[in-house]
């Protein structure tokens, strides 16, 4: 029996990375020597073990052949005589296809090391073809190794994946598990670069891939594509580090301008309401968490009143403010803030450009949370459907007056609707 570790862990000891999890190939053996030496089975289609002590992961050497479409048509063989080059040559990429024996030896068959020193993504075999989900790992690794490319003869064989419907077959949670991982990388628009070019985007999320090509005003945006926008406010969103929520409401917040009326062009009026079905409809598709979902509903929704906040009205506001659900989950309408930030400035030039709608709104709503809703209701006892509207106006009156004292604390001029507040 020998024992290698593979895939990721040797690739990023090769790029002088940091390791996070080891995998393990083991050659030479049957799940009955590996039970005999206490290794507890986990594999539900292969055999894999976790280590008595350590609890990493222990794989037995397997080939495998396709039986069905998409990702889990596959019927898995292991046996004492597969080796360590028949477990390889079925791995996605060359990159991850090289092992590191415990006598610190490198086997490395399909030139992985190679294309690491040419930063280039490569299929091992064409066996890649075989598993749909190999396209959206591509896509992700170029998220997160920003400098490595997809080699020609790659992305030729994942557009004929996509041609052959094998795309189609994925499910949704896995489609998701994949978007999710590549939007919390480094630069996450080189993710949806890689699907648009072997013309997977179009068949996962046709309302993202619909961005490219149409205009915006250049006034507001000089990169004028509204795909272009799109991505740079996405690796805005990484650049700030933002967690998840924030960066798919930063990805999903102008799907709307994809179905503005040719008529609307390039203003986009109201692409925000449009853009709210869509996005239901992409969290519908892919089973996007609950709290993921919402938020990015929400920035759909408000992002434009948000970028218009000095010429909102105190009333407006408030009515903002009520419709985020902003008194109960003042965090989340905050995140909101951050990703229509990010949809400022990510914009070609406007990168450290200051957005002091954000604070602005920040003090608004404190103002307004200040207010004690209790007490004005038990004013209004005997008459308790008077009582929305009297909290209304008292939160009003609250932002109202904080508006009016902000100039003197920050030197920020009051725009000529405030003024007649």
């Amino acid at each position: 029996m020998k024992i290698y570790v593979v895939g990721g862990a040797v690739r990023d000891e090769l790029l002088g990375l940091a390791i996070k999890d080891r995998d393990f190939v083991v050659v030479g053996a049957t799940p009955e020597e590996m039970l005999a030496r206490r290794f507890r089975p986990v594999g539900k289609d292969f055999p894999v073990f976790l280590h008595p002590d350590t609890q990493e992961e222990y794989a037995l050497a397997r080939t495998e052949r396709k039986t069905a479409p998409g990702y889990k048509g596959f019927v898995f063989h292991t046996d004492a005589d597969v080796t360590l080059e028949q477990d390889l040559i079925r791995r996605d990429l060359t990159i991850n296809a090289i092992a590191r024996g415990d006598d610190g030896i490198l086997v490395d068959p399909f030139g992985g090391q190679k294309d690491l020193q040419a930063r280039t993504f490569r299929h091992v075999s064409e066996a890649f073809a075989e598993d749909p989900v190999r396209i959206l790992r591509v896509a992700r690794f170029a998220a997160r190794f920003t400098e490595f490319f997809v080699a020609p003869e790659t992305n030729a064989l994942m557009q004929q994946m996509v041609a052959a419907g094998e795309v189609d077959a994925l499910v949704p949670e896995r489609v998701w598990q994949e978007f999710a991982r590549g939007l919390m990388e480094a630069r996450p628009s080189r993710m949806f670069e890689v699907l648009r070019a072997c013309g997977a985007l179009a068949r996962i999320v046709p309302e993202l891939d619909v961005l490219w090509g149409i205009p915006q005003p250049e006034k507001y945006h000089p990169e004028i594509d509204t795909g272009k926008h799109v991505m740079l406010v996405i690796d805005m969103a990484a650049k700030e580090n933002y967690p998840l929520p924030v960066r798919f409401a930063a990805l999903m917040h102008d799907v709307g301008k994809g179905v503005t009326p040719s008529s609307g062009w390039p203003s986009h009026h109201g692409h925000e309401g449009m853009g709210v079905a869509l996005v239901e409809r992409v969290c519908e598709r892919l089973k996007v968490p609950g709290d993921v979902r919402d938020l990015a509903l929400m920035t759909a929704r408000e992002h434009g009143d948000v970028g218009r906040a000095f010429e909102l009205r105190a009333k407006t506001m408030v009515t903002l403010f009520g419709r985020c659900d902003a008194f109960r989950k003042p965090q989340r309408f905050l995140a909101m803030l951050e990703a229509t930030e990010c949809d400022y400035r990510g914009r070609t030039g406007y990168a450290e450009r200051p957005f002091p709608q954000r604070s602005f709104l920040q003090m608004a709503l404190g103002a307004a949370q200040a207010v004690n809703a209790g007490d004005i209701a038990g004013g209004f006892k005997d008459q308790p459907q008077r009582i929305p509207e009297a909290i209304h106006a008292a939160r009003t009156a609250a932002v109202e007056a904080a508006i009016l004292a902000a100039p003197a604390r920050d030197g920020r001029p009051i725009s000529p609707k405030q003024e007649e507040l």
